[in-house]
């Protein structure tokens, strides 16, 4: 199960989230999520867990406890959803659609 931990103070580290979780279970992976530009630590990251049941255990232990000064904001991760983009028409682009007016698309007689 992926659980999400919100609320990272930037000193935490990986290993320090798989130490506070493998309290709960076993933890098969921790990610921290970076800005892809600065590198720096968005705050946020994701903690798989191969069991359900110590996953919610570790989701009601962890969530609201401090890791470095900060409260831990602890949930079930939710699968992203598809954004797509921002709703375009078909006919958008440069030059915009090929309407009246852009050369040589009318015959004149």
């Amino acid at each position: 199960m992926n659980i999400y931990v919100g609320n990272l103070a930037r000193e935490v580290t990986q290993e320090d989230l798989e130490e506070a979780f493998k309290a709960f279970g076993q933890v098969t992976s921790v990610t921290i999520i970076k800005d892809k530009f600065t590198g720096e630590p968005r705050g946020f990251g994701f903690i798989e867990m191969p069991g359900k049941a110590e996953a919610q255990a570790a989701i009601a232990g962890m969530n609201g406890k401090e890791l470095k000064g900060r409260p831990l904001n602890v949930n079930e991760a939710q699968p992203r959803t598809d954004r797509g983009g921002a709703g375009r028409g078909g006919r958008g682009g440069y030059g915009g659609g090929r309407g009246e007016g852009r050369g040589g698309s009318r015959r004149r007689f």
